[in-house]
């Protein structure tokens, strides 16, 4: 049995970490969230010591590895707002543990060459959750690309439409020096999955881009990408909508729809038993998702292209 603690307790993905936790049968020791409500902590482990301070969270953690070994915290899972998520996979390594850290690792891949330093320094790892990658339709798809001629390029349409309320952009996530930004809180593992699948990253064209939506075309060694995501309810189809979803997601390769919509949960459970084997996605394994994001924030957009997207067709200026 592992020792864990996490960070980010109250956020809207830690309930996942806390599953994979204890369907691996391990132990969540301590917890810290500047807000107060987890009660979720009940459903799975009311017992972890909870703090609402970083620096008492700190003293505890570095209690437990000096009063018995058996205690000592094993790996820290890291829920955070994203732009702290450097600094808290720091904290993880110097207090001896190894990191489990939320998409996207960080924001500016000249961070991962800090953060492999550390690794160097501790001799303990940082793993991510790249949960598409174990996804078993993204796996068909790769095995259907790697099969295909040499020189053929696939033609990828990926629409990812998330609807949020008002309080999304009066949170950290609406602010892109936080967040990064629509396409890296809720695209960057889009962005992995395509470079999993289809090869290195060849260009980048930006076309839209807004606080709630974006769009743009991407070029990968054996696909060329049209992208959107949204997170404004009024780019859901009605038909889905009409069925109770808010959210829709959808691939396309060469006109072949690829359904992955259903399994997200479990894999973050997948995700920890492939960790806790040893076989966890490290640092190098983000850095093009992470520069790819990089140069959309920075891109300036090209303009809106008529057919360029079908959802491009709703978008209001």
């Amino acid at each position: 049995m592992k020792n864990f603690a996490l960070i980010g307790a109250g956020g809207y993905i830690a309930p996942r970490h806390m599953k994979a936790i204890k369907d691996t049968k391990n132990n969540l020791l301590a917890a810290v969230d500047k807000s107060d409500s987890v009660g979720i902590l009940d459903s799975y482990f009311p017992n972890t010591h909870f703090f609402t301070e970083f620096e008492r969270f700190d003293r505890h953690i570095d209690k437990l590895s000096r009063t018995n070994n058996d205690n000592a915290v094993d790996f820290v899972s890291i829920c955070s707002p994203n732009y702290l998520h450097d600094s808290h996979m720091r904290f993880a390594l110097r207090s001896g543990a190894d990191a489990i850290c939320e998409k996207p690792l960080v924001l500016n891949s000249w961070n991962i060459d800090g953060l492999a330093d550390i690794e160097k320094d501790t001799g303990k790892k940082i793993n991510t959750i790249l949960q598409l990658r174990l996804h078993p339709s993204i796996i068909a798809l790769k095995q259907k690309v790697a099969n295909s001629s040499v020189n053929h390029k696939f033609d990828v349409d990926l629409t990812y439409i998330t609807s949020r309320g008002n309080w999304y952009l009066q949170s950290w996530k609406g602010d892109q020096n936080k967040s990064g930004g629509i396409a890296t809180n809720i695209g960057v593992h889009f962005y992995d999955m395509l470079h999993f699948v289809f090869g290195a990253l060849q260009q980048n064209i930006v076309h839209y881009h807004s606080d709630t939506k974006a769009a743009g075309y991407l070029e990968y060694e054996k696909a060329r990408v049209r992208w959107f995501l949204s997170i404004d309810a009024n780019d859901i189809p009605d038909e889905t909508l009409a069925s109770g979803q808010r959210t829709y997601r959808a691939i396309t390769a060469d006109g072949e729809h690829v359904e992955f919509s259903g399994g997200f949960t479990d894999l973050h459970t997948i995700s920890y038993q492939e960790i806790l084997a040893g076989r966890g996605f490290g640092l190098e394994e983000n850095r093009v998702a992470i520069d790819t994001v990089s140069q959309i924030r920075q891109l300036t957009p090209k303009g809106l292209i008529g057919d360029y997207h079908p959802f491009l067709n709703q978008i209001n200026e």
